[in-house]
């Protein structure tokens, strides 16, 4: 699959797509007597989050507004994953519902991108049961989108175009809407190399492809000039980055250039694999004092044979060796993980392998899943299936004792002080303020009584939860819970 850079000439094309655009909906807009909307519904993981906020600018450089969250949007883009099984039965239960709401709006534009589109059955499912989806892309095309929303637009019929080549773009070629005022999504690679037999991304995401260094620095240079606190440096494997390039830049490069940006307070990224985590990553991480004490290393299994089906090339003693040695070089730092339970062919003393390997870590949180068959994956074929009940009835197992992991970590902080990144209001308390850590631990916050704290002055009581968002304080930890830690704030930085 040829893996082709975007050119000046390429910007020429959108940019003409965008003013045709612009005409479009003004012209609507004027019909209608009101502003044209749009929604982004994102499905999945970071970088899926980072194509969303570049979907969101895109449309707005068309000249749409963003719909309230309870109004119906001319424009509705799902943007997809095809990770789990439950998210495409999710997309298609959402899709059927908007069927109304198109007859409604005989303009409204439905729209479907990410992963999902670029696995044949799902595209041939659209094309065959819901005609009244306008525009459907692969990841490969986000660049393009504006092109074939304009052409969807002219020929009043249902367009569905998946490329058969990776391109790469740097992130000054697209408009983003960023989500948060605080915090910037910075994809530094795309693609995969690494064909694990249960998962789909390589098929979706395509051949890993790594952007210039210099393009990455000075983007980040100009987030820190916007005022932007958190950068998360994102890749479906960040350690991969720049593998057979001639500049020789690898990602600690990336990672020790970031936490040279003074305005930056935290400099996160996502994702690592065992096989290609460097001895130089952690050691920044325990150095520099803007670099999260977090990371996130997928285990998957603590068996070795079944590491070995769903190749993985490592072992469980190469993992331990990994997880030892940060958490001996990196003060306070917390260890997350993927685990999966149920993998075709675990036997119980894979399984009691896994309990064993989660016992040792004694990891602070885990995203566990049930396996679940991807189409197009070679263990999709395996033919030694985990009994479901057998499935369930382990992962509870896991859960019960992970838990127990996670809720030790948090505990280990009440009576503390720590400098939290304040993220907003908590949506189920408005006196409440939700942040996180340096070692990405969840805090729920509170203000002490007015007046009995010099170190916090009146008018933070007065500040809106976006005011205070992106800001830091210091919070001291009160009580923990499995997931999070509770604590009352001492001192804010404003």
């Amino acid at each position: 699959m040829a893996i082709v850079r975007l050119t000046g000439s390429d910007r020429d094309i959108q940019t003409k797509a965008y003013g045709e655009l612009k005409e479009y909906f003004s012209i609507l807009s004027d019909r209608k007597d009101k502003d044209i909307t749009y929604k982004v519904h994102t499905y999945g993981c970071q970088l899926n989050a980072a194509d969303g906020e570049k979907l969101s600018g895109m449309l707005e450089e068309m000249g749409l507004k963003e719909a309230g969250e309870e109004d119906v949007p001319d424009v509705m883009v799902l943007n997809t994953c095809s990770i789990r099984e439950n998210a495409e039965n999710h997309l298609f239960g959402n899709l059927g519902e908007m069927k109304s709401a198109k007859k409604n709006n005989r303009d409204m534009l439905i729209i479907i991108c990410g992963c999902m589109m670029k696995v044949k059955e799902n595209t041939e499912r659209i094309r065959k049961s819901f005609p009244y989806v306008d525009l459907a892309f692969d990841p490969q095309q986000l660049h393009n989108f504006p092109v074939l929303l304009r052409d969807s637009i002219a020929s009043k019929k249902q367009l569905i175009n998946i490329c058969s080549e990776d391109y790469i773009a740097e992130d000054d070629f697209f408009p983003i809407k960023y989500d948060r005022k605080f915090r910037a999504l910075v994809p530094i690679m795309y693609g995969c190399n690494n064909f694990c037999t249960y998962c789909i991304v390589p098929y979706t995401r395509g051949r890993e492809r790594s952007r210039n260094f210099d393009s990455i620095i000075d983007e980040l240079k100009a987030l820190e000039q916007r005022g932007f606190k958190e950068v998360m440096l994102l890749g479906q494997n960040v350690n991969s980055y720049g593998a057979g390039d001639p500049s020789g830049k690898t990602f600690a490069d990336i990672f020790d250039a970031a936490c040279d940006i003074k305005g930056f307070s935290r400099v996160r990224f996502m994702s690592s694999h065992p096989k290609d985590l460097s001895d130089d990553v952690i050691d920044i991480m325990s150095r520099r004092d803007n670099a999260e004490k977090h990371l996130h290393l997928a285990m998957q299994s603590g068996s070795d044979r079944v590491l070995k089906r769903m190749n993985r090339p490592y072992t469980i003693e190469k993992f331990m060796d990994i997880a030892d040695k940060f958490r001996s070089k990196v003060k306070e730092g917390s260890l997350t993980t993927d685990i999966i339970v149920g993998f075709p062919g675990e036997t119980e003393e894979d399984f009691k392998l896994t309990l064993d390997a989660v016992d040792r870590a004694k990891f602070d949180a885990a995203f566990t899943f049930q396996f679940s068959p991807r189409p197009g994956t070679p263990a999709s074929k395996f033919e030694d299936p985990v009994p479901a009940d057998v499935v369930t009835e382990r992962f509870g197992r896991l859960l019960e004792l992970q838990n127990r992991y996670a809720f030790e970590s948090n505990q280990s902080k009440v009576g503390k002080t720590y400098e939290v990144l304040i993220e907003g209001r908590s949506k189920g308390d408005a006196n409440v303020f939700t942040g996180r850590t340096l070692s990405n631990h969840l805090v729920n916050l509170t203000l002490p009584p007015k007046g009995t704290s010099a170190a916090i002055p009146d008018k933070v009581y007065d500040m809106s939860g976006d005011m205070l968002e992106g800001l830091l304080c210091d919070v001291r930890m009160e009580k923990a819970k499995p997931y999070s830690v509770e604590g009352v704030m001492e001192s804010i930085k404003l």
